[in-house]
């Protein structure tokens, strides 16, 4: 039960608990009860690796609902795109995209990073009351800014 990682678990718990972050509260609980029914060999795997796609599928149905409901349609698009502000979050949408893109590549050639993203996500949500969909960016702004430091140290 005290094992290292359930101690760091019950910690970032209380961290939760403390800044009444109901997202970190309910994905610290929901990884110890797995934990402590045992099941943590079977599913860890495949929430370690399908997650984030299932995180980001249940974001864009999130996103959709609108359209789906019928209350963003092609007039409201068509309206919006009169407005700056609208040229600004289509291309804020693509440079977020692109930038999330190259945070897989570097999640992939360089997974110790993991460990820094996250528990800045986790502070992040835990002391700032941010939102946890920053791993995949954050690695993508880690590696343009790595990209850079490269370029202008070499």
């Amino acid at each position: 039960m005290f094992t290292q990682a359930n101690l760091f678990l019950i910690l970032l718990l209380a961290i939760a608990l403390i800044a009444k972050n109901q997202s970190l509260i309910i994905a610290v609980s929901v990884l110890l009860l797995i934990k402590l029914t045992g099941l943590d060999q079977k599913l860890f795997p495949a929430i370690q690796s399908k997650g984030i796609n299932w995180g980001v599928t249940v974001i864009t149905i999130a996103v959709l609902v609108p359209i789906a409901t019928g209350e963003i349609g092609f007039k409201q698009l068509g309206e919006a795109m009169k407005s700056y502000y609208a040229w600004i979050a289509l291309g804020a949408g693509i440079l977020v995209a692109l930038i999330a893109k190259n945070g897989i590549t570097l999640l992939a050639e360089d997974p110790h990073i993991t460990t820094a993203l996250v528990f800045g996500t986790i502070l992040a949500v835990a002391l700032f009351k941010g939102v946890a969909v920053g791993p995949l960016i954050g690695a993508g702004i880690a590696y343009l800014v790595m990209q850079a430091v490269q370029h202008f140290t070499s």
